[in-house]
């Protein structure tokens, strides 16, 4: 957390006066959006109004959550959040460590004269004004609830900051049930649901909004798995060419790597998919107990993340990628 004189200091920065935005990373998941948009809510019940900006689009599956349709999205409105970012007297970091995480808004935060604020769960932030960075924490937006929570102000958590918090947290945990899940999560979630979340509804709008091209394409995921490395690693993935195919959308893949740990016997799993437009292939991965895919997919995938969810990129082909990667996961003996 934060320490008691910058808590005093950043209180200070909150006042209706001051021009406020709240950015993410690119690809904006659950957490991302959720920590970003019960970050507004809290602003808003203090009387103090921000505004999100995020690089590029967010899955529908997310924009159910309270004042979603707000968010600026920077790559259709490329000169209103660079002019808002570079007019910010006060800008919220959440869920990034790094400028290079949050595509091209970047630059514009590297440039811009506000005060930083840095909450993220990720290892290896960079510097930043304030800095609470916590990498045991299994997700911003339950940083988010703590930094509420040390301002005193938890009696301010109403429904819409209840809802977006929970999202974010329930994501980011794969529904509770990463290891990284605490009770201390759990204590949060419960304070949550008491103050309006309600958890069927948000699972419901979130999880199961399936669209069709989702659905055939985890069926042709799903019916090609491959696991190798003695059963210990599954391999799934996607070409550029199926995604067209079927009719892909942002977000539809969502999920897909964790099918891999449900494999009995299976510690890590790998998804690579060929980017709809560039020349690259996306690659996610998941492990189980101590095999750290953070330290995996920076070694080797140019990634990074979490001991047990990274992510990462290669320029070679999907196939020469998946071939490398299989060489690696044996000599790494994973």
């Amino acid at each position: 957390m934060f320490t008691p004189t910058e808590l005093l200091d950043i209180n200070t920065l909150l006042t209706p006066e001051n021009k406020i935005v709240i950015l993410t990373h690119y690809n904006p998941d659950g957490d991302a959006i959720g920590s970003s948009l019960g970050l507004k809510h809290y602003l808003k019940a203090k009387g103090i109004f921000a505004e999100v900006i995020v690089p590029n689009d967010f899955p529908k599956f997310l924009k159910w959550m309270p004042e979603s349709k707000k968010v600026i999205i920077a790559e259709y409105k490329r000169k209103l959040a660079s002019d808002m970012i570079a007019a910010a007297d006060v800008i919220f970091c959440l869920d990034f460590n790094s400028p290079s995480r949050i595509g091209l808004l970047g630059d514009w935060l590297v440039k811009a004269q506000g005060k930083k604020i840095l909450i993220d769960h990720h290892q290896q932030p960079e510097k930043f004004d304030f800095v609470y960075s916590d990498t045991v924490i299994p997700a911003t937006s339950q940083m988010i609830y703590h930094f509420i929570e040390a301002l005193n102000d938890e009696k301010l958590v109403n429904q819409d900051m209840a809802e977006c918090l929970y999202t974010g947290i329930m994501t980011d945990t794969g529904g509770f049930r990463f290891r990284s899940t605490s009770a201390t999560t759990h204590r949060i979630i419960a304070h949550l649901i008491e103050n309006g979340a309600d958890p069927a509804m948000i699972t419901s709008n979130t999880w199961d909004t399936n669209t069709v091209s989702r659905l055939h394409l985890l069926a042709l995921v799903l019916g090609r798995i491959e696991v190798v490395n003695d059963g210990k690693v599954a391999v799934l993935s996607l070409t550029r060419n199926e995604l067209k195919e079927f009719g892909f959308q942002k977000g539809d893949t969502e999920g897909f790597v964790n099918y891999g740990l449900s494999i009995a016997g299976v510690k890590m799993s790998a998804f690579f998919m060929e980017d709809l437009y560039e020349d690259f292939i996306k690659i996610s991965f998941r492990s189980k107990d101590d095999v750290d895919v953070n330290q995996f997919s920076r070694k080797y995938f140019s990634g990074g993340g979490h001991i047990n969810a990274a992510g990462g990129k290669s320029m070679d082909s999907l196939a020469g990628t998946i071939e490398n990667f299989k060489k690696k996961v044996e000599e790494e003996n994973l």
